[in-house]
Formats: structure tokens, C-alpha cells, sequence
């Protein structure tokens, strides 16, 4: 379990606090969702939870290990994939050869899994890929790390349309009980059908902390001709489909499928 304990954080040099008196947990064996505006904090907050940054005042915690002592028995049971990275100009094998043993429960099994599934070999050279072809080779080894914990800022960032879908199937198949997985991402519609947790950040607080379930049971997402607005829609958008809305869910509706996007939009523009 990850417990961020009413923490306050400003970078230095700068006068605003991105967050303050700001407390959040997070569960194992769940896909969250991290979503909010630029500036909101997503990828400090995610710094914060790996411990490259320490709060001003406040806590945050690992299975009860402040994050920001970095130590083995934390790291080895972490890994942030950062939306800017570099890596070295050596064959894949090689780089695999050089940091596995940093993580005890690395598996050779789903890296090769991975790396077939992004349509990557394995002695590929690093120096030699695109920067979508260098993230699917970043995002395989994070996932062969078997870290309990795996942070992800705008993973989908580069990847192309089928390389999305082959993402999406990565994390898929490789989820166990025991794992969180943090994705922090503007792109909703390439993560939204494999999260099962929305946190929704607005300036230093929790505007969203709600499970896929829980926004189902909540509201119902359709699309509404003019004539079939009434008093039960709580927010439009208008599409070339019609309005986007979204109802409060009554007993007897059916279940629909979340759109984050449209509920994004709700809760950012209303504060409800």
C-alpha cells in the first residue's frame, strides 16, 4: 500500500505550492487512473511515490517505508517509467544483462513476452530504435522487473495506434494480485478500458477518488438528441453523434460505459 500522509510540496525556487495539507492511498491489485489538468501535479506526485522528490512536511509511504529514503528493499519493488528517458547505445540484451539484477524477481519469461507482443528482439539495439520504438523497449523491461509497484507518466506518449492496443495488452496480461500500477496520462481514451480506479487531480487536491465500478453505479454515459434533453442531465457536450451526456443513474437504468473524457470535463468544469 502506498499513503500519501497530508503532504506539502513546491519546487525550488518557486513561491506556489503544488500541493498542500494533499493526502491520498492507493491499494494493491488495482490499475489506477491519474488524471488532471498541466500543472495539476500528476508527474511530481508520481516522483513523490517513487521518492526522487520529498515533501516539505507530511509522509509518503511504501508498505510503511518513506519513499524518499530510496532504500534496497523499496527500489527493488518499484519502478517509474518516466515520460522522458534515455538509455544507452547497447543491444537491449545488453542493458537487460546490466540492471536485472537490481530487481530479484526480474523475469526473462515476460520480457520476451513483451517484447513479442510490441513486436521488438530481444538483441535489438537501443541507440538504433524511434522514441516510440525506445518506449515499448523501456515499458517491456518495467514490466519484467515484476516490481509490485509499477508508476507510469504518459506511457501511450509516441506509441502509434497499434502499438496503444499493444500496450494496453501488455499491462493486461501481466497484472497480478499483488501489483499496482499508477498511469498518469492525458490520453485517456488509449488507457481508459483497463483501468479499474480514477484519481482525478484539481489545483493541490482530490477532486475524484472512485473506482470504474462506483462511477457505473453513479451515472450512466449516452448520447442524446436536442429533443431528449431534460432536467436528468447533470452535463452535455455536443458531438456529431448528438449530445454527449451524462445522467445520474436511476434504478433500472442500465449499466454504460464510462467516458472518462466527458467525465473529466464534468468534474473539472463543475467542481461536482
Amino acid at each position: 500500500m502506498i499513503n500519501v500522509q497530508n503532504i506539502s510540496y513546491k519546487y525550488k525556487g518557486q513561491k506556489a505550492l503544488v500541493f498542500d495539507g494533499f493526502s491520498l492511498q492507493l491499494e494493491e491489485n488495482r490499475i489506477y487512473g491519474l488524471l488532471g489538468k498541466n500543472g495539476t501535479g500528476k508527474s511530481t506526485l508520481l516522483y513523490l511515490l517513487s521518492g526522487l522528490l520529498r515533501p516539505i512536511s507530511g509522509s509518503v509511504c511504501c508498505d510503511s517505508i518513506a519513499t524518499y529514503k530510496r532504500t534496497p528493499e523499496l527500489l527493488r519493488d518499484l519502478f517509474l517509467v518516466t515520460e522522458e528517458f534515455e538509455m544507452p547505445a547497447i543491444c537491449l540484451s545488453e542493458y537487460v544483462k546490466l540492471y536485472k539484477p537490481f530487481y530479484p524477481n526480474f523475469s526473462d519469461a515476460i520480457l520476451q513476452g513483451c517484447l513479442a507482443d510490441f513486436e521488438l528482439p530481444v538483441d535489438v539495439r537501443l541507440g538504433e530504435l524511434s522514441m516510440g520504438q525506445r518506449k515499448k523497449a523501456y515499458i517491456a523491461f518495467a514490466m519484467a522487473t515484476n516490481t509490485r509497484y509499477l508508476l507510469m507518466d504518459e506511457p501511450t506518449n509516441g506509441l502509434d495506434i497499434p502499438s496503444k492496443s499493444q500496450f494496453r495488452k501488455v499491462i493486461a496480461q501481466h497484472m497480478t494480485e499483488d501489483r499496482t500500477v499508477v498511469i498518469s496520462t492525458h490520453q485517456v481514451h488509449d488507457v481508459e478500458q483497463m483501468l479499474d480506479h480514477i484519481v482525478m487531480l484539481d489545483q493541490r487536491s482530490v477532486l475524484l477518488n472512485a473506482s470504474m465500478q462506483d462511477i457505473q453505479d453513479q451515472y450512466t454515459f449516452e448520447y442524446r438528441t436536442p429533443q431528449q434533453m431534460d432536467d436528468s442531465v447533470l452535463y452535455a457536450e455536443p458531438t456529431l453523434q448528438g449530445n454527449a451526456v451524462i445522467c445520474r443513474r436511476q434504478e433500472g437504468d442500465a449499466e454504460t460505459q464510462v467516458n472518462l473524457e466527458l467525465l473529466f470535463n464534468y468534474k473539472t468544469q463543475t467542481k461536482a
